[in-house]
């Protein structure tokens, strides 16, 4: 990552909600081809997450702690804000002397933009800032959150207007809110269920091709991670929704990728 920070945009897109075990079916079935061309191997890895919801995770997160792999650590880390003693601190990571990674990046010259989705991301309470906060400009409306049908296709649209013109190293961080709940309306019911999660997955995989394409036209390279934060459950165990340590609220897919410039 040290040499990449500094000579590529950085894209970080969390697909709030999507199940590990659904990402991979959906992908297996050919309903995901705008990310099956772009994941290594055409595949997704299987991690596990530091958060059972969007808050837990994504502090985690801005903090460098992504998704972990499967297996013994302790696992590198592409990220990390300074502070001793860390196991997963290595020669490759890019450590930044700051307490979170946009304003760490800001700080080595990146325009750093966040593009809210789910609530914890929406301006509108002290709490609902805090993620946000994290970097040097954040959007949030109604049209990018969960209750929006087209949310990915709007969150996509202010991406390419905010990028337009403007060709600096930049950071763009992505919370698609669309395979959230509710997510029924992708398939014309009221109650979600695990067929309607992977008819959200279905439609952000379509929304999201215009904006692999914008940073592809870019004069620089791309490093993207492209992941979920938690899942969430329908019924399995006796058990919906997530804030719930349970294996599949838990096993996230993940992937990181370089988009080479055109």
């Amino acid at each position: 990552m040290n040499q990449i920070v500094g000579t590529h945009d950085l894209l970080f897109v969390v697909l709030d909600t999507l199940r590990y075990d659904v990402a991979k079916q959906e992908l297996v079935a050919g309903r995901t081809p705008t990310l099956a061309a772009l994941l290594p191997e055409g595949r997704w890895e299987k991690r596990q997450t530091p958060g059972n919801f969007t808050f837990a995770a994504h502090s985690a997160f801005f903090a460098g702690f992504l998704p972990t792999p499967a297996g013994q650590g302790p696992h590198p880390r592409l990220f990390a804000a300074r502070f001793p003693g860390s196991e997963s601190t290595a020669p490759t990571t890019c450590v930044l002397d700051a307490p979170d990674l946009p304003s760490g990046l800001a700080a080595r010259g990146y325009r750093t933009i966040c593009i809210g989705g789910v609530g914890f991301f929406n301006l509108k309470s002290p709490l609902g800032q805090v993620l946000p906060g994290h970097f040097q400009e954040a959007h949030w409306s109604e049209e990018l959150g969960v209750t929006d049908p087209r949310s990915t296709e709007h969150q996509v649209e202010l991406a390419q207007r905010l990028l337009e013109g403007r060709d600096e190293p930049t950071f763009l961080f992505m919370n698609v809110s669309a395979i959230h709940q509710p997510n029924g309306h992708y398939l014309g019911q009221d109650e979600d269920d695990r067929e309607s999660h992977a008819a959200a997955l279905a439609y952000v995989d379509g929304a999201l091709a215009p904006l692999f394409a914008t940073f592809r036209a870019r004069s620089r390279p791309t490093f993207c991670v492209v992941t979920s934060d938690h899942g969430t459950l329908y019924g399995e165990d006796g058990l919906r929704g997530h804030r719930i340590n349970h294996p599949l609220v838990l096993t996230v897919p993940y992937a990181e990728f370089v988009l080479e410039s055109a």
